[in-house]
C-alpha cells in the first residue's frame, strides 16, 4: 500500500512540473502560400493544463460573405512541445477547378489559415495564429481526380463547356486605347474609344470612388510632321455625353505647346499651357497623371542617342472629376477639333492607379524601332532639299539662255575662273548615281515649263514615268531600278508612288516580300491623306492582316476618313474622278458593254441623241458626267446633253439633272431661277429626285422649313434615299417644324436612307454607332458601313477603270498594277481580278511562283467578302482538292467552297460536289443540311448522286442542263449495270412479253416519215480541277 501511494504520488509531481515548466504555444511551420490540395502541414504545440488544439479554414468572397469551417481538432496534453503532422484538407471549390462535381464557388478574396488552444471545459481561446494563403484563380487550379462512380447527368455535366473552358475573370486595370501605329493627317478624324465599367464588383468599386478624387494616368508615343495650323489640334481628348469637353483633354497649340483642359463639380473647367513645346520629327514619350487637384505632365523625346526629358506640375483650384464611362476617348481629331499631322504610337489608360515611371528607362516600342520613320523621314527631306537646288539650278540655267544682255559681275568672276581652272564638272554630273534619274527629269521639266515646276511635279513625273516601265517588265531587275524611283516620287510627296510601292512589297511582284517595309510606306501615304492608302489601313486593320494587329475603332478611324470625304469630292469632278463601277473580268457579256468616246455604242447613242431620242440624250449626258463605262467624265459636254434633253425633249430626269448643275454650278453658270423653274416642271412630271432637290432649295435659300418638311415627306413615302437623309438632318438641327431636336429620330432617318444606298447618311449612322452616345454602340458595324461608303470614292473608281482600259487593251502588266493598287485597299471586285489576271496569265508574264501565290491569296481574299464571286469560290475549291502551290489536299474545304458556291444559285459546285462523292468522298451531315438534302445522310453513294446532278439538271442555267443531264444518265446506267444479275430475269421476261406485240402493231402499220435519230454522247470528264460545267 505504501509503494503504491509513493507512485502516485511520484507521478502527480511530475504532472505538476510539467504543468508548470510547460506553456501555451502553437505554431504552423510549414503553410502553403497558396492554397492547394494535398499539402502536409506541420503544426507544433504545447499548454501548460489539458486543453484543445483547432485548425480553422477562412474565406472571404467578393460579395462580403465570408466562409469559416473547422479542418481538424485534436487534444493536447499538458507537457513539452509536440508536432503533429497532417494532411491539409481545404474544401474542394477553393482548390480545384470546378468541373460539375467541384462546385463553382463566388470570386474568393482571401484565404485565412487558422490554429488556436482551447482549454478543456473552457471555450475561450489561450492563443491564435493565423496565416494567409493566396487564392488560385479559378482558370490556374488543377482538376481533381475523382475517385468515385458519377451518375450519368454528373459525367455529362462534366464535359459542359462552361467548365471546360474557364477564362480568367480578372479584368485589367491598364487599357490599350491604342496598340499599333495611326497616321493623322490633320483632319477632323481620329479613333474613337469607348469603356464600360468593370464587372469586377471590387474595380468598380474603386474606380466609382475616385469620379470625385482623380487618380489616373495616361501615356503615349506621337511623332508631330508639322506644326499645327489651326487654334487647336486634337491630341487626345474626352468628350461626354452632351457632347462637352471633360477630363482629360490635351491639345497642340500653333507655338507647339501642349494646351492640357481639366474639368471638375459643378461643370468648372479650365486650362493650362505647358512651358515646353514639342520637337519636330521626333518620337516623343508623353505621360499625364492625374492626381486630387494635381496634374503632372512629362515629355521624354528621343532622338538617334538623344535624350531629353520636359516636365511640368500644375494645381488647379478645384478637385478634378472624371467618369472614364461618360461619353468617349478620341484619339486624334474629331468633329469639333482637327488632329495633329504625324503619327501616333501606343496609347495606355491607368484607369485606378498611378503607375511608377522612370523617365530614364523610357525606350522606343519594338515596333516603332522596325519602322524606323524617322531615317526614312530624314533621308526624304534631304533627297527633297536635294532636287529644290536642282531646280533652281535648272531654272538659272535656263534664264541665262534665253536672256543674254543681263550677267551679273559674279556671274563673270564664276566663268573665268572655272575656265582657268582647268575642265570642271558639272553640277549634274556630280549628282549621286541614284539620283541622276530624277535629276535628269526635273532638268527636262524645267525646260519644258520653266517656274511652273516644283518638287511635286517632279514626284508626279517620276511616279508616270515608272508606272509606264513597270508596264513593260515586271522582271526583279525592273522592279528594283522603279522601286527606287518610285520611293524618290514619294520623298517628292507623291503619295500614289508610296503606295504602289507598299503593293510591290505586300505582293512580292518582282521584290522580296516585306510586310514592315510595306506597312511603312502606307503610313507615309495615308499620312498625306492618299485614299488609296487610307482604305488599305482600314482594310488592315479590321481583318488583322499582314502582321498588322486587328483594331475595328483605328480601321473605322481610317474607313470614316475617306468615307467623309467622298461626300465632298463628288462635288469636285475632276479628271482624277471617276465612278466606282464593279466589273469581273470573267464577265463577258459585262465587258462588251464597255465603250469610249470612239467606240461604235457610243456614237449610236450620239446618233440616236441628235435623232431627238430623249434616253439617249440621258443616257450620254450621264455617262459623260459620271466617267462611265469608259467614257471620259466631261462636265461641258454632259451639260449641253442635260440641257437639250430638259429643253427639246422635257425628259423629266434631264430636267432634273439640268436643274442640279444649274444649282450647284457644275460645268456651267450657277442660275437659281432657272434651275428652280427645270426642278418644278420635272417634279410635275413625277420627278421624286426633282422634288427632293426642290424641297432642298427651300430649306437653303428661302428657310421655309415647312415646305422644305412637306416635300421632303412626301418623297420618302416614294423611298427616297435623299428625302430620309434630310428629315434626319432636320431632327439633329432642331430645324423640323414644331418638333424638338431628336437624336434617336435622326437616327432612325439616317439608318432608313443608308438601307436605300445614301452614302452621306451612312457616315451619320456609322458615327452613331462607333460613339455609342445615342444609341448602343456597335462598332463591328460601323466600320464595316463605312468601308461600304468608303468604297464609293472617285479616286478608287479612276484607278479600277484605268485597270480594265488597260485589260481591254491587252496591256496585262498594267491591268495587274492598277488592280493590285485596288486589291491590297480591299476592294473584293479588284482582288478578284488580279487573281484572275494571275490564273490566265497571258503570254507568261508572270512567274509561276508568283502565279500560285496571287492566286491563292485574292481568291481567297475574295472569298471573304460580303458577295464572294461563285468563281473565286469554284476555283478555291478546284486549288484544295489539287493540293495547289505544294498543299496537301483538303476535301473537307473543298466540298465547303462546292457547297457556296451552290447555295449561290452556281450548278458548277453541285456538279463538282458529285465528282469528290464519286470518288470515295463521303458529305458531311452539314453539307447535306445546307442542299436541303440531310434526309439522304448516310444514303447510298447512287442515291445521292442522283440527288445533286438533278438539282443541276434542274437550276435555270442553260449551260448546265447538258452536261447535268449526261452525267445524270450515266449514274442510273451503272446502277443498271450493278444490279443487272437482279435485273436480268426481269428484263428477260420484259422482252419476251413486248416483241410480240411490236412485232404485231409494226407489221399492220407502215411508217411513212423517217427521222434520223440522235444518240446523247457522253460528255467531257469534268470534276474537281478540271474546269467549268
Amino acid at each position: 500500500m505504501e509503494a503504491a501511494s509513493l507512485s502516485i504520488s511520484l507521478c502527480q509531481l511530475v504532472l505538476c512540473v510539467q504543468m508548470l515548466s510547460a506553456e501555451n504555444t502553437v505554431t504552423l511551420l510549414n503553410p502553403p502560400e497558396e492554397a492547394v490540395p494535398d499539402h502536409y502541414l506541420k503544426v507544433q504545440f504545447s499548454c501548460d493544463s489539458p486543453a484543445s488544439v483547432h485548425l480553422h479554414c477562412s474565406v472571404s468572397f467578393e460579395s462580403g460573405s465570408v466562409y469559416n469551417s473547422e479542418l481538424r481538432s485534436w487534444r493536447c496534453v499538458p507537457g513539452d512541445l509536440r508536432t503533429r503532422s497532417l494532411s491539409l484538407d481545404l474544401p474542394d471549390w477553393l482548390v480545384y477547378r470546378p468541373d460539375g462535381t467541384v462546385r463553382l464557388s463566388q470570386w474568393v478574396l482571401s484565404c485565412l489559415l487558422q490554429v488556436s488552444l482551447t482549454l478543456t471545459g473552457d471555450d475561450s481561446v489561450v492563443v491564435q495564429v493565423e496565416a494567409s494563403l493566396e487564392p488560385k484563380p479559378y482558370f490556374s487550379r488543377p482538376l481533381k481526380q475523382h475517385k468515385l462512380c458519377f451518375s450519368w447527368s454528373a459525367e455529362m455535366l462534366k464535359f459542359a463547356h462552361v467548365f471546360d473552358k474557364m477564362v480568367c475573370p480578372i479584368e485589367q486595370e491598364t487599357v490599350t486605347l491604342l496598340s499599333s501605329i495611326f497616321a493623322s493627317t490633320g483632319e477632323h478624324f481620329g479613333i474613337t474609344k469607348t469603356l464600360q465599367p468593370f464587372n469586377n464588383e471590387l474595380l468598380e468599386h474603386l474606380r466609382l470612388k475616385a469620379i470625385p478624387l482623380v487618380s489616373c494616368a495616361f501615356s503615349f508615343w506621337l511623332f508631330v510632321t508639322k506644326s499645327c495650323q489651326h487654334r487647336l489640334c486634337g491630341m487626345i481628348h474626352h468628350i461626354d455625353r452632351r457632347e462637352r469637353y471633360i477630363t482629360p483633354t490635351i491639345f497642340l497649340t500653333p507655338s507647339s505647346q501642349l494646351h492640357i483642359q481639366m474639368s471638375g463639380e459643378a461643370l468648372k473647367s479650365s486650362a493650362f499651357l505647358s512651358p515646353f513645346s514639342v520637337p519636330l520629327r521626333e518620337w516623343c514619350h508623353f505621360t499625364l497623371e492625374l492626381h486630387g487637384t494635381m496634374v503632372d505632365v512629362s515629355m521624354v523625346c528621343l532622338e538617334k542617342d538623344q535624350r531629353k526629358v520636359y516636365s511640368a506640375k500644375h494645381a488647379f483650384d478645384f478637385n478634378l472629376v472624371m467618369d472614364d464611362t461618360d461619353g468617349y476617348f478620341v484619339i486624334g481629331g474629331g468633329k469639333f477639333v482637327r488632329t495633329v499631322e504625324g503619327f501616333f504610337g501606343s496609347v495606355l489608360f491607368y484607369r485606378n492607379r498611378i503607375p511608377e515611371h522612370a523617365q530614364t528607362a523610357v525606350e522606343l516600342p519594338h515596333m516603332i524601332q522596325t519602322l524606323n520613320l524617322s531615317r526614312w523621314l530624314n533621308s526624304c527631306e534631304d533627297f527633297e532639299q536635294h532636287m529644290s537646288l536642282k531646280i533652281r539650278e535648272a531654272l538659272l540655267t535656263l534664264q541665262r539662255t534665253r536672256t543674254e544682255s543681263c550677267v551679273d559681275a559674279y556671274q563673270q568672276y564664276m566663268t573665268s575662273h572655272r575656265r582657268a581652272g582647268g575642265p570642271q564638272c558639272e553640277d549634274w554630273e556630280a549628282v549621286p548615281a541614284s539620283r541622276k534619274y530624277a535629276a535628269k527629269v526635273a532638268k527636262f521639266l524645267v525646260s519644258k515649263r520653266g517656274g511652273r515646276v516644283n518638287v511635286r511635279t517632279v514626284g508626279r513625273a517620276l511616279f508616270r514615268l515608272s508606272l509606264q516601265k513597270l508596264g513593260t517588265s515586271l522582271s526583279p531587275a525592273a522592279v528594283k531600278t522603279q522601286l527606287l524611283r518610285l520611293q524618290q516620287a514619294g520623298c517628292l510627296q507623291e503619295p500614289s508612288a508610296l503606295h504602289l510601292s507598299a503593293v510591290l512589297y505586300s505582293t512580292g511582284l518582282g521584290v522580296q516580300q516585306s510586310s514592315d517595309k510595306s506597312w511603312l510606306l502606307s503610313l507615309l501615304s495615308a499620312q498625306m491623306d492618299h485614299r488609296l492608302a487610307l482604305l488599305r489601313l482600314g482594310f488592315l486593320h479590321l481583318h488583322g492582316l499582314s502582321g498588322v494587329p486587328s483594331d475595328p475603332d483605328l480601321a473605322y478611324a481610317y474607313y470614316s476618313n475617306i468615307a467623309q470625304q467622298t461626300t465632298i469630292d463628288r462635288l469636285k469632278t475632276s479628271a482624277q474622278q471617276t465612278m466606282v463601277e464593279v466589273v469581273h473580268l470573267n464577265d463577258q457579256n459585262v465587258l462588251e458593254q464597255q465603250t469610249s468616246e470612239d467606240h461604235h455604242i457610243f456614237q449610236w447613242l450620239k446618233f440616236l441623241a441628235q435623232k431627238g431620242e430623249a434616253q439617249a440624250e440621258e443616257r450620254m449626258g450621264q455617262m459623260l458626267f459620271w466617267g462611265q463605262r469608259g467614257v471620259a467624265s466631261d462636265l461641258h459636254k454632259a451639260v449641253s446633253h442635260y440641257q437639250r434633253g430638259a429643253e427639246l425633249h422635257e425628259n423629266p430626269v434631264s430636267m432634273y439633272d439640268y436643274g442640279i448643275v444649274l444649282l450647284q454650278g457644275q460645268g456651267v453658270e450657277k442660275d437659281i431661277p432657272k434651275a428652280v423653274f427645270y426642278l418644278k416642271k420635272a417634279m410635275d412630271k413625277g420627278s421624286i429626285p426633282a422634288m427632293n432637290a426642290l424641297a432642298w432649295y427651300y430649306e437653303q435659300y428661302e428657310k421655309n422649313y415647312q415646305a422644305a418638311v412637306e416635300l421632303w415627306e412626301r418623297a420618302d413615302l416614294q423611298g427616297s434615299p435623299d428625302a430620309a437623309m434630310n428629315l434626319g438632318v432636320m431632327y439633329l438641327q432642331g430645324n423640323y417644324p414644331n418638333k424638338p431636336p431628336s437624336q434617336f429620330l435622326a437616327h432612325k432617318y439616317f439608318l432608313k436612307s443608308a438601307d436605300r444606298g445614301e452614302i452621306k447618311a451612312a457616315n451619320q449612322v456609322a458615327e452613331f454607332w462607333t460613339t455609342g452616345i445615342y444609341v448602343d454602340r456597335r462598332p463591328l458595324e460601323a466600320v464595316r458601313l463605312s468601308k461600304w461608303a468608303a468604297e464609293h470614292n472617285g479616286f478608287l473608281g479612276s484607278v479600277l477603270r484605268r485597270g480594265l482600259h488597260s485589260y481591254l487593251q491587252n496591256d496585262m502588266r498594267s491591268s495587274l498594277l492598277f488592280y493590285l493598287m485596288a486589291a491590297e485597299s480591299g476592294f473584293a471586285a479588284a482582288q478578284f481580278n488580279v487573281a484572275y489576271i494571275c490564273e490566265q496569265n497571258a503570254g507568261q508574264f508572270l512567274h509561276p511562283d508568283f502565279v500560285a501565290s496571287c492566286m491563292w491569296k485574292y481568291y481567297n481574299l475574295n472569298i471573304q467578302s460580303k458577295k464572294p464571286h461563285t468563281y473565286a469560290l469554284l476555283k478555291l475549291g478546284d486549288m484544295l482538292y489539287q493540293g495547289h502551290g505544294g498543299r496537301q489536299r483538303d476535301l473537307d474545304s473543298a466540298a465547303h467552297m462546292y457547297t457556296e458556291a451552290a447555295l449561290r444559285k452556281q450548278p458548277q459546285g453541285l456538279y463538282n460536289l458529285g465528282r469528290l462523292v464519286e470518288e470515295g468522298y463521303e458529305l458531311h451531315l452539314f453539307v447535306l443540311r445546307d442542299l436541303g438534302l440531310s434526309a439522304l445522310y448516310q444514303s447510298d453513294q447512287a442515291v445521292i448522286l442522283k440527288a445533286l446532278y438533278q438539282k443541276c439538271r434542274d437550276s435555270n442555267d442553260t449551260d448546265s442542263f447538258l452536261p447535268c443531264t449526261l452525267t445524270l444518265f450515266s449514274v442510273y446506267l451503272r446502277e443498271l449495270q450493278e444490279n443487272y444479275s437482279v435485273s436480268i430475269k426481269y428484263w428477260s421476261v420484259l422482252v419476251a412479253t413486248l416483241v410480240p406485240t411490236l412485232y404485231l402493231l409494226f407489221s399492220r402499220f407502215v411508217l411513212r416519215d423517217r427521222t434520223p435519230s440522235t444518240g446523247l454522247r457522253p460528255g467531257p470528264q469534268l470534276g474537281p480541277g478540271h474546269g467549268d460545267v
